[in-house]
């Protein structure tokens, strides 16, 4: 915008904010790879709050700072880096750009009050950035849009610019406009002419960095040439957003508008979501104190993004649903407070990243603690009390103390033993809810074993904090196939959540193939007899049973009838008989899953005076159902799920194909708003075990599904026989 005067934060001191108007709260949104990690070393090192590049231990940055992280080269996890501009407090919250770790980026759009969408020049939008655009555009969050990757021998900012516009823009032409263009250097022997600086649309001033500083300068007459068509554009998109309905009849009427108004109304236009900005933005060279671009890039977020005291209130309710007042931001108003995000430190013990969005939170006071509606995902329900520790400002891997954080802006608290990620704190007198914000469900599953009885003793333990500290997991512990399965998001969310175990907790486990829940059932009408007779020393065992097995309609589970005449059974033993048919039925008949949707009856049988006893008939009624089942045609049923896909219309036919290859049938498709499709089917669970990553390949990205249960049906002949040969081999 203009050449604002700046006044950097000092690199090593924690930084406060006495009131929320001197605070902004922004998220870094963007497809991985794209630069945002890059974009806040850069902006960490113009603010003055390192002093090389991004850097501050060990080769660590001020955001990818997790061993995880150092090691795998890319973030998993939201980062809160807080630097100050003309004396504003900027909250950067860095969020991963891969697919997997989405439920961090909501828990970053969730703390922010504006998003910088970070677009790479050489590898331009993907789909899934759209689709996060749609979603801020829907709640009408404040965005603009910075290029990256300028430096590339493809990269076009023009170019890229003018496709922001399409795609952004594309309701809007004139909310999406370039505020700079680039200033090129003399071209390589590649033919690449380097970005060097920018022109001002709106100030007509060049900024230069090649000296590694911003210094500002007239622009000579063929740069004056180039600003002024641009110009006219961008000043007719301001007009055009503003709320001074005179100010286009001014300016087509021929009045010059001044600066400052046009300024003044671009930043209203952008607070309130209206108009998106886009500049550009590159790393400081080696020893320069300055990246390109990151001192108009810092100027737009202090003077047009929103401050805290413009979020519309919130709606809260006391923690048994009862209705409150809405609560607005106010430092002095009463406490509520979210947490965004859960970690654990190996000497601090856990960590809760928190938003402040009323009154004022100091440490070593007591809150109330409350968590409500995640209790699917392996979440109690929760309301303690709870004594808050220290109040730090994290910095990379440093946390530097605060005396108190003001509504509006963010802080770290430690030692809060029962918050996890989404919890509600407010005052123990005055006890609030704050409804969670929407999370992805975690649809790839990973069963998992304990490695050795050491690790069995601390899996609980470990899981239960890994849970914690990402809603988007799910802790199964499956009542069907008794194994523990872990349910996340993709397979770089699973790998994490692996080492989280192994190195954060301690704990080694192995993963195993899934199962899903196979049942069994009858083909058609049975009978079977069977004869338990032993004679040993003492007692000896003596019950003779004959059923009859019969099925029945799907979801009937396990009928018994009584249909013994003349006591040939005493009545004692029918109960005898029925647990042992229902004790049989649950371990299987013929693969080991548990039989259902028969009618078991029981016709006769034989008992001896002394001999005859409960365990006798249990065993007899056993063995006669396995004797029917060896005469009969035994169903294997798997379960079927009802799939609805979310997806762009251009990969309907893709998906349906895939589907069809899956043995899935498709019920159905309808139209989910512009460009958008939803495709419903049914389709075995034994074939989607995997789509969350399959899904992903084959809509590249844009497309998303949830699973419901349907029902269990028999499955095909030839695949049957593979599970039982896979059942025999298993035993």
């Amino acid at each position: 915008m203009g050449a604002t005067s700046h006044q950097a934060g000092a690199a090593g001191r924690a930084l406060t904010a006495d009131r929320p108007s001197s605070v902004r709260n922004v998220v870094l949104v963007g497809h991985s790879g794209s630069g945002k990690t890059t974009l806040v070393e850069a902006l960490a090192l113009t603010a003055g709050a390192v002093n090389r590049a991004g850097r501050v231990e060990d080769g660590a940055t001020v955001s990818d700072y997790d061993e995880i992280e150092h090691r795998r080269q890319r973030s998993v996890q939201l980062s809160l880096v807080p630097v100050e501009w003309g004396g504003i407090k900027i909250n950067i919250l860095d969020t991963p750009g891969y697919a997997d770790f989405v439920g961090e980026l909501r828990a970053g759009l969730r703390a922010a009050d504006a998003a910088l969408f970070v677009v790479s020049a050489s590898d331009g939008i993907d789909g899934a950035t759209r689709m996060v655009w749609d979603e801020c555009e829907a709640v009408g969050m404040p965005r603009a849009i910075v290029v990256t990757h300028l430096e590339a021998a493809r990269a076009d900012y023009t170019q890229m610019a003018n496709i922001c516009g399409e795609i952004f823009g594309a309701d809007d032409p004139d909310a999406v406009i370039p505020l700079y263009l680039p200033l090129h250097g003399p071209a390589g022997p590649d033919g690449h002419a380097p970005v060097t600086g920018l022109l001002g649309l709106l100030s007509q001033r060049v900024y230069e960095y090649s000296s590694g500083e911003r210094a500002e300068r007239d622009p000579d007459p063929a740069e004056l040439a180039l600003i002024s068509g641009a110009r006219s554009r961008l000043i007719e998109g301001i007009i055009a957003e503003s709320e001074d309905e005179s100010l286009m009849d001014r300016y087509l009427g021929g009045e010059d508008i001044d600066i400052k108004t046009l300024v003044d109304d671009l930043e209203r236009a952008v607070a309130r979501g209206t108009f998106h900005p886009v500049l550009m933005a590159a790393p400081a060279a080696e020893g320069a104190k300055q990246g390109l671009g990151t001192v108009e890039l810092l100027e737009l977020i202090t003077g047009g993004f929103p401050t805290p005291l413009e979020r519309p209130a919130l709606a809260v309710t006391a923690p048994d649903g009862a209705p409150r007042p809405a609560v607005t931001c106010d430092p002095a108003g009463p406490l509520l407070a979210e947490v965004v995000k859960t970690s654990s430190d190996p000497y601090v013990g856990r960590v809760s990243l928190v938003r402040v969005f009323s009154g004022t939170l100091r440490p070593e006071e007591t809150v109330h603690v409350s968590g409500h509606g995640l209790a699917d995902r392996g979440h109690e329900d929760h309301d303690v009390d709870e004594r808050i520790g220290t109040l730090t400002s994290p910095f990379g891997k440093q946390q530097r103390t605060l005396t108190r954080c003001v509504a509006g802006d963010l802080a770290c608290v430690a030692k809060l033993t029962r918050a996890e990620t989404g919890d509600t704190l407010s005052a123990k007198d005055g006890p609030l809810l704050m409804e969670p914000w929407a999370m992805p469900d975690p649809l790839l599953p990973l069963a998992i074993e304990a490695h050795s009885k050491a690790d069995e003793d601390k899996l609980s333990q470990g899981l239960a904090r890994l849970v914690a500290e990402d809603p988007t997991m799910r802790l199964e512990q499956n009542p069907h196939t008794h194994q523990v399965v872990l349910w996340c998001l993709g397979e770089a969310h699973q790998d994490v959540a692996l080492e989280r175990l192994r190195t954060r907790y301690g704990v080694q486990v192995d993963a195993v193939p899934h199962k899903v829940s196979l049942r069994e059932t009858f083909g058609a009408k049975a009978a079977g007899r069977g004869r338990h007779v032993k004679q040993s020393g003492g007692h000896g065992q003596f019950a003779i049973c004959e059923i009859e097995v019969e099925p029945l309609p799907p979801g009937s589970g396990i009928e018994f009838v009584d249909k013994v005449v003349g006591g040939s059974v005493p009545r004692q033993f029918i109960p005898s008989v029925e647990k042992g048919v229902r004790t049989q039925a649950a371990r299987g008949v013929a693969a080991g899953y548990p039989l259902v949707d028969v009618r078991v009856t029981l016709l006769d049988g034989k008992a001896h005076s002394v001999d005859s006893s409960d365990a006798a008939f249990q065993t007899a009624g056993a063995l006669a159902l396995r004797e029917a089942a060896a005469e009969a045609r035994i169903h294997l049923l798997e379960p079927v799920a009802e799939l609805s896909v979310l997806i762009p219309d251009e990969y309907v036919g893709p998906v349906m194909s895939d589907l069809a290859g899956r043995r899935g049938r498709v019920v159905g498709t309808e139209q989910a708003g512009p460009g958008r499709t939803w495709v419903r089917a049914e389709i075995p669970e034994i074939e989607i075990g995997r789509y969350a990553v399959e899904l992903r390949s084959v809509s590249h990205g844009t497309g998303r599904f949830a699973r419901n249960y349907a029902r269990h049906e028999p499955m095909p002949p030839q695949i049957a026989e593979k599970v039982r040969e896979q059942a025999e081999k298993g035993t």
